[in-house]
This record gives C-alpha cells, structure tokens and sequence, in this order.
C-alpha cells in the first residue's frame, strides 16, 4: 500500500474565512482525508457556517472544549459573547457539538497514533508546551475518557493554539495549532500526516506543519457587519495574536508560557 496524507485541523473558532482558505489549501495539495480536533464555534462570527462546513468536508470531527460548554444549558460561566454565540447555532448543531467523540485512535506507518483534543482527560484540562514530565506521560495513558484502546505510542492535541513537536521517552507528542485563532503569529495553521495507512509494519513518516495566509480584515469586518460582540478582543486575537484574556485585562501576553534557558 502506498503513502497516504491525512490533514489535521482545529480550533476553528467561528472563524469561516480562515477555514475556507485552509481547505483551499489542502484540496490544492490533493488531500482527501481531514480530521478535526474540536472547538468549531466561539470568539468568531460564523459557528453555524463552520460546523455545517466541517461535518461536510471532516472524515473525523472530534469534541473539543468550546464544542461542550457553549451549548451547555448548564454551563456556569455565561457572557454577553457566550450568548451570542450560542444562539448563532441551530440546536441540532449543539446537539452534534456535544456529541462528537472525545478522541480517535489509528494506525499509520506502524504508529499507533492518538488524537484529542486538549489532555487525555478532559477537554478542558489544558496542558501546554512547557508541561513537565508527568503531564507529558499522561497524555499516552488510557483513561476514563480515551477508553481501553491500544496505548498510542504518538499523539497529536490542539487547544492551546501553538504547535509544536516533542519526542523524548520513546513517544513523540505533538500539536497542531489553530486555523481560526493562532496567537502569537496570528496565520492559521493545521498539520500533514504521511504515512502507511492501517499499517502495523514501520515504514516511511512524515509530519508537517502549513500557515496559510488569508484576509484577517475581512473576517473582521464581516464579524462586525453581523453585530457580534466582543470585537476588540477579536480583533486583538485575529490581528495581532495577542490572547483576548490578557488584551481585556491590561496584561502582557502570557497565553503561551515560555520555555525556561539556561
């Protein structure tokens, strides 16, 4: 069997424009195979038009934090954005979002790769880059939510919107980024797998991270059309890159913790 791609997308965010230039962008690569990593709607405009566009496109579309809160009845924390986008979704749509299965376990180039959303826990258990050895080992152990599958020797998360790539203890731990709100450098990114598919034996792997570039003010813009509060932070996120949390407290932008130097 010969190499297979497979896109991994995430953290969407409501954010149409951005996701429509991502898919532009991997039918141009020829890639028929998309997975999703969860949180399709929030801090954009559009959640609607991006759930019914992922469910379309998505071979794969797994639960993400966002996906379980927003359409919550009896979700604690309530805002005048939180309701807004809310009620932009159809109720079907938040029925599906709540629904969608917490991770997905595959073979690829005799990987047995894992993919979540944010930790093998919860996905609202945030666990970034700077983890230390614990949270690291943690995240290839099965749990109540990962079920008893095959323990992945490789697992791919989103969430924290900054990828990266890390192998240390013989497992290789990655991220994919954001296609609706990457910070820090605010182009969307999402990530290629190539391999062998459903393939136990080792062969040829690859893993590669894409920015695709696209009109940020025009997303803006249509956001503000559609009356959607909030547009400063979005703006700030968009933009600029600069976490919202940070933006509206006056803070410096402390989203992503920093690796330590000696």
């Amino acid at each position: 069997m010969g190499l297979e791609r497979i896109a991994l997308i995430s953290d969407v965010h409501g954010n149409l424009t951005a996701l429509e230039a991502v898919l532009a962008d991997i039918e141009r690569r020829g890639i028929e195979r998309i997975f999703n990593l969860g949180d399709y709607v929030g801090k954009g405009p559009r959640g609607q038009a991006v759930v019914d566009r992922c469910r379309e496109v998505c071979e794969v579309n797994i639960l993400g934090n966002w996906d379980d809160s927003l359409p919550n009845p009896d979700r604690e924390f309530d805002s005048e954005g939180m309701r807004w986008w809310q009620k932009e979704l159809r109720e079907d749509q938040g029925i599906w979002l709540r629904g969608l299965p917490f991770c997905h376990d595959f073979l690829l180039s005799g990987r047995q790769i894992r993919l979540f959303h944010a930790s093998s826990t919860s996905v609202h258990k945030r666990v970034r880059f700077d983890h230390d050895e614990a949270e690291y080992r943690l995240m290839f152990d099965n749990t109540e939510a990962t079920g008893d599958g095959p323990i992945p020797t490789m697992v791919g998360y989103a969430d924290t919107h900054d990828p990266f790539y890390e192998v240390d203890l013989g497992r290789t731990l990655f991220n994919i980024g954001s296609v609706g709100n990457s910070l820090d450098d605010p182009t969307p990114v999402y990530t290629i797998l190539e391999g062998v598919p459903d393939s136990p034996d080792p062969a040829t792997f690859s893993i590669q991270f894409v920015r695709v570039p696209y009109d940020a003010h025009a997303e803006l813009e249509i956001a503000r059309e559609l009356g959607m509060p909030e547009l400063d932070g979005y703006e700030a996120e968009i933009i600029r890159g600069l976490y919202r949390g940070n933006f509206y407290a006056g803070e410096p932008h402390t989203y992503h913790r920093r690796r330590r130097t000696a």
